[in-house]
């Protein structure tokens, strides 16, 4: 993983870099594409204002602090780190915003049903790769990308700003593979919870999406998701 950068301050010592522009250095070091994400708003007090969940401002945003800050995200994604460092100094309490398709996908379910996963494949032995929980709601499972396939129905596409008519079976299961993206750790959501990870990236490869999907659907199933 990349060390936390620093940077002189004008007038005097150094100034590490934010812990959110950091993670989004580490990702870029494993060539996982990263943009700037929204953030939760803060009042003066610098608490989380519930009503305005969003540094977006948008009324009704339906990903509270857990979207891109541009409409051309992907474009902009990069794993340049001068670009990534850049943003953050600019942005410095911005989420860090993973895009999917590229080097990997995601499969996200319910916390409850992932946790139920991965308790039946550590008793089968299967490697799950890199885990992540966005609060208590949400579990991301990181897996190898399908990329592009040739046939259109090989793959399922998602998006945190789509319809629930968008998401594959029921909107309880969603892969986040081309044109979707994920909130990364250690990010917040608008309602002040954060993102973590339950078993961080390693430079190893990562699991099949289908072999992990068995499981993810059967949990589902179990929890009633």
């Amino acid at each position: 993983m990349v060390t936390m950068m620093r940077r002189r301050g004008r007038r005097r010592g150094t100034l590490k870099t934010p812990a959110l522009g950091a993670a989004a250095l580490e990702y870029a070091a494993l060539g996982w594409p990263v943009c700037a994400g929204a953030h939760p708003s803060r009042g003066i007090d610098g608490t989380i204002e519930m009503g305005r969940a969003c540094s977006c401002d948008r009324v009704g945003c339906p990903a509270p602090a857990a979207h891109p800050v541009a409409p051309t995200w992907q474009m902009q994604a990069t794993t340049d780190k001068l670009t990534v460092a850049r943003w953050w100094e600019a942005r410095p309490e911005a989420n860090v915003i993973l895009v999917t398709g590229r080097v990997f996908d995601v499969l996200d379910v319910p916390a409850v049903a992932g946790a139920t996963a991965l308790a039946k494949m550590a008793a089968g032995d299967v490697d799950t790769g890199p885990v992540a929980v966005a609060g208590a709601e949400r579990m991301f499972f990181f897996v190898a990308t399908r990329g592009a396939p040739a046939d259109e129905d090989e793959w399922w596409s998602c998006g945190l700003d789509s319809a629930p008519d968008m998401y594959t079976q029921t909107e309880s299961l969603r892969w986040h593979c081309r044109e979707s993206f994920i909130l990364a750790p250690p990010s917040r959501l608008g309602t002040g919870q954060d993102v973590r990870w339950v078993r961080r990236p390693a430079r190893c490869p990562l699991p099949d999406a289908l072999r992990l999907l068995e499981y993810l659907a059967d949990a589902c199933e179990e929890e009633g998701c």
